[in-house]
């Protein structure tokens, strides 16, 4: 369910695989194969505010397939821990950024400049998403929220599909080539069915306000123990 209202499902799921003895790497991309669940049943619960975002979604599903399928590449080729150092920086920002008014939409050759550093902004978070995807959904709202979405309900499902694609094409490469711990997936995977089924409903008839303050909170104080990790 947190991972459908505030994008931190991994957050918990990652350190529980970790907990019954998975390695760093399986418990990663084992998480990242069990919140494909996730998105499926976001993309269930969300029907309502996801009507009218069709031309935006398909816009942006490129850029974050792109973004999700060269994350997963890295996990698989280099060094885990890449973006450890960056993560709670990018975190904090997100975390604000929630709280904060919304943005307007611009017009003329400024909208098309903050079109371009919207994208932008997609492919490297469903790239970091595909990499590891702790928090991603946090940036990914943040983004939404200040790009001009109609409400925190809207933005929090366009970041549940956008975010979704880029987790199933990592979904899909890590399944070939990683070492997929798939006999957890199954209860991973229903509670994420399950949980993200409902965290839409909850989204839309919970305080917009409070809902916004809590997410930064909480991405806050994930942005504390992750840089405490990371610097340490």
């Amino acid at each position: 369910m947190t991972g459908s209202i505030a994008g931190l499902a991994s957050v918990a799921t990652y350190p529980a695989l970790l907990a019954i003895g998975l390695p760093p790497v399986t418990a990663n991309v084992t998480n990242t194969v069990a919140l494909v669940f996730n998105g499926i049943g976001s993309a269930w619960g969300s029907r309502p505010e996801l009507a009218g975002q069709g031309r935006f979604i398909l816009r942006g599903a490129p850029v974050t397939i792109a973004g999700g399928a060269i994350g997963a590449a890295l996990l698989l080729t280099t060094p885990a821990g890449a973006f450890e150092k960056l993560v709670p920086v990018l975190l904090v920002v997100a975390s604000l950024a929630i709280v904060a008014p919304s943005g307007t939409p611009h017009e003329g050759p400024r909208r098309r400049a903050v079109v371009v550093a919207e994208f932008a902004a997609m492919f490297g978070i469903a790239l970091y998403g595909g990499y590891f995807g702790a928090a991603a959904g946090v940036l990914f709202l943040a983004l939404l929220l200040n790009v001009g979405a109609d409400s925190l309900a809207h933005a929090n499902a366009g970041k549940n599909i956008l975010l979704g694609l880029a987790n199933t094409v990592a979904a899909v490469l890590f399944a070939i080539f990683a070492p997929v711990h798939w006999l957890a997936v199954i209860p991973l995977g229903a509670g994420c069915l399950i949980g993200s089924r409902l965290g839409p409903v909850v989204v839309r008839h919970a305080p917009a306000t409070p809902l916004r303050m809590l997410i930064g909170v909480a991405g806050l104080v994930l942005a504390v123990k992750l840089g405490f990790d990371a610097y340490r």
